[in-house]
């Protein structure tokens, strides 16, 4: 990896607030990070539907505002398919080491989605700063795999 400094989004909803607080906090600690910007709501209190911090999170990267986004809800998985809304957006939930390669290296991720409920924030924390770790080679035969997946958002078309 290069010394590329990111702009953060987090976003949550109640159920994963607490997780964002403390990965936010590592990620303003982090070497590599030069922002967060955190869309998600403040507190347990706010019942925000997890969408809705979501899609800012994930139009802020849409919109090259960030460069990527790491989001938290109870499990991470609407938070992740409301990501994935956003037109130009590849979002995934990964807990394991294997996962969170393969959603950079094969997928071209640019949304993380955790859940608050399912992964202890120390763990959390090591997913993160792996997660940071990979960059997408364009040149990769997977690159050719995640160009099938921008067309068809754009045309609504496979190919033939």
């Amino acid at each position: 990896m290069d010394d590329r400094q990111y702009v953060m989004a987090v976003g949550s909803d109640d159920a994963g607030v607490n997780l964002k607080n403390f990965i936010a906090e590592q990620l303003r600690n982090d070497p590599r990070v030069k922002e967060v910007r955190d869309f998600g709501v403040e507190d347990e209190g706010d019942k925000t539907p997890y969408p809705i911090p979501c899609i800012k999170a994930a139009e802020a990267v849409a919109r090259g505002e960030a460069d990527r986004a790491v989001l938290f809800g109870g499990t991470g998985l609407g938070e992740a398919i409301s990501a994935n809304k956003v037109k130009g957006i590849r979002a995934a939930v990964a807990h394991d080491p294997y996962s969170i390669e393969r959603s950079i290296l094969s997928n071209n991720c640019q949304v993380l989605a955790l859940g608050e409920r399912v992964v202890a924030p120390k763990l959390a924390d090591r997913i993160v700063k792996q997660w940071l770790g990979y960059e997408f080679d364009p040149s990769s035969p997977s690159a050719e795999k995640v160009q099938v997946i921008i067309d068809y958002e754009e045309t609504g078309k496979l190919p033939t």
